[in-house]
Formats: C-alpha cells, sequence, structure tokens
C-alpha cells in the first residue's frame, strides 16, 4: 500500500470526520453521515497499521476516530469495570517500575537510621541534648510500648494509617520539586534513628526492634515506594527525552498517581497491624511472622504481578482510548 497515496485520496474524507466530530449536537443526518465516516476511517486506519505499522497518519486518523467515537456513545466506561485493570495490571505495573529506586531509597534510610542511631546513643551528651535524663528513661522503660496501647486499637489504627498515607501522598504529589521526598524520607531517617538511640542507650533496644518490625516493615516500605514515585515525576521533568516536558509529566504523573492510590491501601493493611497486632501479648515470633507475610505480599505483587504486567506491556497510564494518542517523535 502507497501510505501517501492513501492519504492524499483519504485527506478530504478525513477532514470532514474531523469537522463531523468536532459538532457539539449533530443533527440526525450528521450523526449518520457520522457513522459512515467512522467506519470508513477504521478500515482505513487497519490499512495503515496493517501495511506501516504505527505512522504519524495513523495516529491523525486514531485521534480522530477516538473523537468520533466519544461523540457517538458519549457515555464514560463504567467505573466498577476498570477496577480490575487497575489492581490486576495499572497499579502493579506502576510499582514495577519503582522497584530498583524503592531498593536504593530502603538501603539508603537504613544507613541514615542506624548511622545517627550508633552516632547519638554512643555519645552520653548527644542523649543528653535530648532532654533531661529522667524523661528519656521514662520514654525508654514506658512511652515508646505503651504509645501502641494507649489508644483503642481502631482508633490508633486510623490514626496512624491517615497520618502516613497522607506522608505517602505529599511525597508522590509533590515530588516535582525534587526536594519533597527527599526532605521526608531524611527527616523519617533520623527520627527513627533518633528513637532507637534513646532505647538503645537506656538497654531497651531490643523492645525497640521488637516493636517496630511488626508493622514497620510494610509501612517503611510503603513511604520508600511513595519516596520512590515521587522521584520518577521529578526525573521526568527533568530529562524528559524527546517529549516535551508537559507530555512527560503528563504520562508520569498519571502511571504513578495510582501508586499514591494503591498505597493508602497498603498502609491500611499496615495500620491494622500497628493498632491490632503490635500491642497484643502474643509471641514476637508471631507478631513478626504477621508483618513479614503483609510485606511479602505486598513485594510479591510489586515483582511477580507487576512484572507480569509490565511484559504484557502494561506501564500503570491510561489506555490511548483514554488519554489520546500520544505525539511520535523521530529517533
Amino acid at each position: 500500500m502507497d501510505l501517501d497515496a492513501l492519504t492524499a485520496a483519504r485527506r478530504g474524507e478525513w477532514e470532514r470526520l474531523d469537522a463531523l466530530g468536532r459538532i457539539r449536537r449533530p443533527t440526525g443526518p450528521e450523526v449518520d453521515e457520522l457513522v459512515t465516516r467512522y467506519r470508513s476511517a477504521s478500515a482505513d486506519l487497519a490499512d495503515i497499521k496493517t501495511s506501516a505499522g504505527r505512522t504519524p497518519q495513523g495516529d491523525h486518523v486514531s485521534t480522530m476516530l477516538s473523537r468520533a467515537r466519544l461523540r457517538l456513545t458519549g457515555a464514560p466506561e463504567n467505573v466498577l469495570r476498570q477496577i480490575p485493570r487497575f489492581f490486576v495490571l495499572q497499579l502493579p505495573a506502576a510499582l514495577h517500575r519503582l522497584r530498583w529506586t524503592t531498593l536504593v531509597i530502603a538501603i539508603a534510610f537504613v544507613l541514615i537510621g542506624a548511622i545517627v542511631a550508633a552516632w547519638v546513643s554512643g555519645d552520653p551528651a548527644l542523649v543528653a541534648s535530648l532532654g533531661p535524663r529522667a524523661a528519656l528513661e521514662q520514654y525508654a522503660e514506658n512511652d515508646f510500648a505503651q504509645y501502641y496501647s494507649e489508644n483503642p486499637a481502631a482508633v490508633f489504627a486510623g490514626t496512624v494509617w491517615t497520618n502516613n498515607a497522607w506522608i505517602a501522598a505529599q511525597c508522590v504529589l509533590f515530588g516535582i520539586t525534587g526536594i519533597w521526598p527527599v526532605m521526608v524520607l531524611v527527616q523519617n531517617a533520623v527520627a527513627v534513628g533518633t528513637a532507637a538511640a534513646i532505647m538503645f542507650a537506656f538497654g531497651r533496644g531490643d523492645v525497640f526492634v521488637l516493636y517496630i518490625l511488626p508493622h514497620g516493615l510494610l509501612e517503611l516500605t510503603c513511604i520508600f515506594v511513595a519516596g520512590a514515585a515521587g522521584l520518577h515525576i521529578f526525573w521526568a521533568w527533568i530529562a524528559p527525552g524527546r517529549r516535551s516536558r508537559g507530555q512527560a509529566l503528563a504520562e508520569a504523573g498519571r502511571s504513578l498517581a495510582t501508586v499514591a492510590l494503591g498505597l493508602v491501601l497498603a498502609l491500611a493493611v499496615a495500620g491494622l497491624i500497628e493498632g491490632f497486632v503490635t500491642a497484643q501479648p502474643w509471641p514476637w515470633a508471631v507478631k513478626i511472622g504477621i508483618g513479614v507475610l503483609a510485606l511479602g505480599a505486598f513485594v510479591f505483587y510489586m515483582m511477580v504481578v507487576g512484572g507480569r504486567a509490565r511484559r504484557a506491556g502494561e506501564t500503570g497510564d491510561l489506555t490511548e482510548y483514554e488519554a489520546g494518542t500520544p505525539t511520535l517523535y523521530a529517533g
């Protein structure tokens, strides 16, 4: 097939289809003509893609067909039908894209927290600078553990969930700054390291580890993922490649905003563990085992389900039908 010849022969028909697709309230005859030209252009698009693959002409026709289809149907897709695709394809694919950045952030977070804990706990003057000795001892001996049981479990779980979900959402939404996610992650690493330093300084390091692990494994991983999503959005702005910055940001924002929604659910699980498991008088092996299972399920979803979705061509972004045909760039 001669693509240039087809384009020249069909240009008038395509322009008429484009004009009909832009009419807000078409008349009966115009709707009939729109349907006829829609079918003809669909056949042309099939010929183009079969013979030449993806081309600027094909994308141009695809855009006109999308507009005409919306004009003919008008009704949006049922939200309930989108839910399976979100959880089976979009969300895991978006998470899978962040796997290596998440790992780097996790390693950096643990290193910063460990350095702060070792530095502060090993220097009595630094420990003393954190507050009166009696108050620090009270924190290590009682307050740290009582924090997990001083409020009703449901109230406590809801509080930590909303707080952590807000932190994760900020990392994603303000990721374009490049500074906010780093600031949040460093602040949390220093805070965890400082708490650990107090506990270790008063010989309660085992209590710190045991109370943190059940919920912290999943909770901190979610924060790492949120930071990774925010930094990916920032990088799309800094290095858009051959795309415009607007297009790069739109694609990254659409695909990674799904991560914020998914993390809200994962952090709800972490909140339930923190509220209903951490403070229970159960064997620590059981409580930590629950935390390990929750983290394992999240990692499996991210790596295995997400990898499968990525191999199927999913990116976490909207479909071409939903987002419109992207601009092609040569090279």
